[in-house]
Formats: C-alpha cells, structure tokens, sequence
C-alpha cells in the first residue's frame, strides 16, 4: 500500500512537470525538423563551382556533362594561362588531362587555390571512368546494350531460415537491430540517471529522513524505480502515437498529390529499372516479420534492462552527499556495462550467432541491448527463455543488493563513502 502511495506520487509529480510535457510533446518534431533541416542544409550548403578542363587526351572534350553544383567548360588556353587565372580566383578548379593510352592507369591533377571538398572529384571520377570504359568497349567490338546486358544483375538471394523456411532480409534485420539496441541504451540510461538524480535530490535536501519515517527504505527505492519506469512508458507510448499520426498523415498527403496517371508512370518507371521487384522483396520481408513478437520483447527487455540498472542507479543515488561529484566514480561501474552491449551490438549483428552473441545476451547486464540485437535475426526459444530467466533473477539480485546499500547509504550524512564501506554493506546478514 505505502509502495503504490510512492508509485502514484512519484508518477504523478514528474508527468505533471512543464519540463515533461514540454519534453514528450517536442522532442518528436525537434528530431523531425533536425532531420529536414539537416537535409536542406545538406542540399543548399553545396555552392556553385566553374571547373576548367584542360583535355589534351581528346577523349574527354565536351563529352563531361555539368551538374546542379558544378560547371564543367573545355579550354584550348594554355595551361600556365589558366593556372593565372585561377590564382585571381575566375574560377574554382582546374583539370589537366595529358595524352595517355586508355588500356594504362593515369593521374589526373586538378589545381585549386583551397581544399573543393569530394565533389568535385567524385563527379570527374564517375564521369571520365564512364567515357574509358565505353571506349574500351567499343574498341573490343562490344556496344553499350551489350554491356549492360551482360553486366545486368542475374542471381537474387532469398534467405530461408529454419525448417519452417521463413524469409529473412539481413539488412532490415541489421536495422530493425540498431533502432532497437540503441532506443534501450538511451532509455536505460535516460531514466536510470532520473531515478539517481531523484535519490540524490531528496537525501541532499533530508526529505528522505521524513519518508523513512513512515515506509522502510525498500519500498521507498521501489516505489521511485516503478514510478519512472511508468513514466517512461507514458513517454514512450505519446511518441509512439505521436510519430505514427504524423506518418500517416504525410502518407496521406503525398498519396492525394499523386492522381492515377502519375501513379501509373512511377509503376512503370521502378518496373523499368528492376525497383519493382526489390520493393515488392521488401514489402513480402517486412510483411513476414512478427513485429508484435519483436515490440512484446522489446517492453519485456525494456522493463528488465531498466529495473536491474535503476536499482544500481538508485544505491548509488544514495551514497551521494552534497559534493555529487562523488556518483561520478560509482555511475562509471554501472554504466560501463551498458556502454560495452552498445559496442558488442556491433558485431552481434554481423554475426547474431556467435558465442560471444550467445553469452552477451542471457548474461543480465548486457542482454537487454544484445538479444534486442539478435531477435530480428531468429532466436532459439531455449536462449530466449533462458535470457528471460536470467534477466529476472539479475533484476532480483541486484535489486536485493542495492536495497542493503539503499538502506544505510540514504541516511548517511557528512561522510565520503568508499567501496570497501559498500562491499561491507552489500555482505552484512540481515
């Protein structure tokens, strides 16, 4: 009763905070407006650039077409000539090309009077390689539809997995993983500190003694770790709907811009280009993926990640006294583990079945993040089961083992704490 009493106030206090709603209600359109800004800057940042050709092979000349952000003009100046007129800034760039045979490797200088960024490079690289090989092409009797006939994509892969022969794509596999594994990082993270920031706010300012006074130190911790925790699914369940309302109404905007003619030459065009098959690939990949298995895991390991982490967060809350730099040397030990799945996540999903992806995700510390990784991929049931089991009793243990430091540290005043103090705590009977 005391416990749900704690639960309720702490809910109810943080969700009726300005800086909550503030927080819930604009962080999706800060990232969305980040996204668009970061793309439009992305587009307008590129300025315009005059680049000088200087073709003495005759294989190139009017044959590199400009670009949107580049002019590309052939020159029969001489070479010292337009280095000089480079120098008083009439254009951005300069190419040299000398003569060379088109079966042997060749550098070609571009002179500028500052650093021109990949671009323009880029854009000569694809250009002029294009013109060679057509060249080489030609000259060994072979023509263009030739060409792309032979070099047009044959094979197709479709992984089966298991006896059941259900098909699987790597790559949104590989994606559905990191979304996954890293919303976890952050969310651990995010609220476990919240909840050893709350620890260290009401110990700073002895609100704590009062409360102690009235329900035991146990139900206390408890009471702040459930009570963030439904914080966070409040949270994360008003962006869910929020983003998904916006998804849908933009889909539906840009489906009513687009009447049944259009629609039929962007058919017709992705049938053309082989796109219509890989989005049909896409649309059968993701349509056979079991996303309410997928997001019922990800609240279990959600749940047990952040209960076993806050109940650390929360010990450790409090051991601070009014010098919080103290937490730094205790939050380190904590977070390293969190830190460490992030960077395993890595090369779990290169390889989703290997021992050390095996191990990283029944082991309680870092299977939240690591067998969010892998369940994109295909789990075992026995290895998910087992993670399961482990991550509750990782959840009891650690929760047992801070409530013992919870319940001396919270009431101790004026005193630097050390780990050889806590390791006494945490080994005490009773």
């Amino acid at each position: 009763m005391k416990t749900g009493i704690i639960i309720k106030r702490e809910y109810l206090t943080r969700v009726k905070k300005r800086s909550f709603i503030i927080t819930t209600l604009l962080l999706p359109l800060l990232f969305i407006g980040f996204s668009a800004l970061t793309t439009y800057l992305t587009v307008k940042s590129s300025s315009a650039k005059t680049v000088k050709i200087v073709d003495d092979s005759h294989h190139f000349v009017n044959k590199i077409k400009s670009t949107k952000n580049i002019a590309f003009e052939f020159s029969l100046s001489p070479l010292d000539s337009l280095k000089n007129q480079l120098k008083a800034g009439e254009f951005d760039a300069l190419v040299y090309v000398p003569a060379f045979d088109i079966q042997q490797k060749q550098t070609v200088n571009i002179f500028s009077n500052e650093q021109l960024g990949i671009e323009v490079e880029n854009e000569l690289s694809d250009q002029m390689n294009d013109q060679l090989r057509n060249e080489r092409l030609q000259s060994a009797g072979i023509n263009q539809q030739q060409y792309e006939a032979a070099s047009r994509s044959t094979l197709t892969f479709e992984n089966k997995v298991g006896q059941e022969e259900k098909k699987s794509n790597s790559a949104i596999a590989s994606g559905i993983s990191t979304v996954s594994g890293f919303l976890l990082y952050f969310f651990m993270l995010l609220y476990g500190m919240s909840v050893m920031r709350s620890v260290m706010e009401e110990k700073t300012n002895r609100i704590a003694e009062i409360i102690i006074s009235s329900v035991k130190p146990f139900q206390l911790m408890m009471g702040k770790i459930v009570g963030v925790a439904l914080v966070g699914l409040t949270q994360v369940l008003i962006w869910v709907v929020f983003l998904g309302v916006i998804f849908i109404g933009f889909g539906s905007m840009m489906t009513g811009k687009i009447d049944a003619q259009q629609a039929t030459q962007i058919a017709q065009a992705a049938q053309g280009s082989g796109k219509a098959e890989m989005m049909q690939m896409i649309s059968t990949t993701l349509g056979g993926i079991n996303w309410f298995s997928i997001a019922g895991w990800f609240i279990f390991y959600f749940l047990g990640g952040y209960f076993l982490y806050a109940a650390l967060f929360a010990a450790v809350g409090s051991l601070v006294n009014e010098d919080q730099q103290d937490a730094q040397q205790f939050t380190t030990i904590i977070t390293l583990p969190i830190i460490f799945s992030f960077i395993l996540m890595t090369a779990v999903i290169k390889d989703p079945n290997s021992g050390m992806a095996v191990f990283g995700s029944i082991f309680p510390l870092t299977s939240p993040i690591v067998m969010m990784a892998r369940i994109p991929f295909g789990v075992p049931t026995w290895q998910l089961l087992t993670s399961a089991a482990c991550l509750v009793l990782g959840f009891i243990g650690t929760t047992a083992m801070a409530g013992k430091i919870y319940r001396t540290g919270i009431l101790m005043y004026g005193k630097k704490v050390t780990f050889k103090e806590v390791g006494k705590w945490i080994f005490r009977k009773g």
